[in-house]
């Protein structure tokens, strides 16, 4: 897909388009082998932008690769599939989907995420209140059933590859994680404590949170996105057996984060993309500390 001839597109075009998606018209070039590109398929170099078949290597280009090595928009490193850590994401939430299939409700109530809740089998008291911090990592791994996981993975596929094309691998995860951290915290927060929740929901509402910011600041429609949003919030809050808590908790953390990551200054980029990282996870830590001190 990525090695259609320079120039085919624009010889049934009087405006350049993108030699990866004909569809779409730019006025951007590559720095180095001068093809058009669209904002999705710009990279950011030392000067101007790049394509991706420059960036990994200068495929089919006849240029040498620059030394510098090549950013995304947040100052990440272009990786040669910008959508690996998405597919392993998925991969890892089916995988798990399948390990409750097999064992059943005892695999899911173990890493389920709940406040505190008496569990007659075992005849003891467990969860978040009781020291099993692990919850709430573990919660967004779960699904409750397969309409469940595939509107969440099917939304993780659609926005998380885009955004982590565009963040880097390593921002992106953070992004993922802290978001979903948020989500679990929230919903410890203010749900009731023998509440289970679980799914990958407030890590994707963070995504789609950070995807609004992206989408501002390359300039595209926002309306796409806030429409998908809107749709999304009213299931969330019309619908019974929802954590909106996990929702909300993740929107607001994927707006953060992915703002610091997008619009952090360059000469101090990792201070305040990582930063501001740091923040939220303090607040998350504090408020799992003040419900936990309700709770005992």
């Amino acid at each position: 897909m990525d090695d259609q001839a320079a120039g085919s597109p624009q010889d049934a075009h009087s405006v350049p388009v993108c030699y990866r998606h004909p569809d779409r018209e730019t006025g951007i070039r590559c720095t180095r082998c001068e093809r058009p590109i669209c904002p999705e398929c710009m990279v950011n170099a030392s000067v101007g932008f790049q394509c991706p078949s420059c960036v990994r290597g200068g495929s089919g280009t006849g240029h040498a690769p620059d030394a510098s090595v090549p950013r995304t928009l947040a100052g990440g490193t272009v990786a040669a599939d910008p959508h690996l850590l998405t597919k392993l994401l998925i991969g890892v939430n089916v995988a798990l989907f399948l390990v409750q299939l097999s064992v059943g409700d005892r695999f899911t109530d173990r890493f389920t995420l709940v406040g505190q809740a008496y569990v007659p089998v075992l005849g003891s008291v467990e969860g978040v209140a009781e020291g099993q911090w692990y919850r709430l990592v573990t919660s967004m791994f779960l699904h409750g059933g397969y309409i469940h996981i595939l509107f969440n993975m099917l939304s993780l596929w659609w926005i998380g590859g885009p955004l982590e094309a565009a963040l880097g691998r390593v921002r992106y995860f953070a992004l993922y994680f802290a978001s979903g951290l948020a989500g679990s915290a929230l919903t410890y927060l203010l749900a009731a404590p023998n509440q289970p929740s679980l799914g990958a929901s407030g890590a994707i509402f963070g995504l789609f949170g950070a995807t609004g910011v992206l989408m501002r600041r390359r300039n595209y429609d926002l309306r796409p996105i806030i429409a998908l949003l809107v749709i999304n919030l009213i299931i969330t809050f019309g619908w019974s057996n929802i954590a909106w808590q996990a929702h909300i908790g993740g929107l607001v953390a994927g707006v953060v984060v992915g703002y610091a990551m997008i619009h952090a200054p360059r000469e101090r980029r990792a201070l305040v993309q990582y930063g501001t990282c740091a923040v939220v996870l303090a607040a998350i830590v504090l408020l799992t500390l003040v419900r936990t001190a309700q709770l005992t």
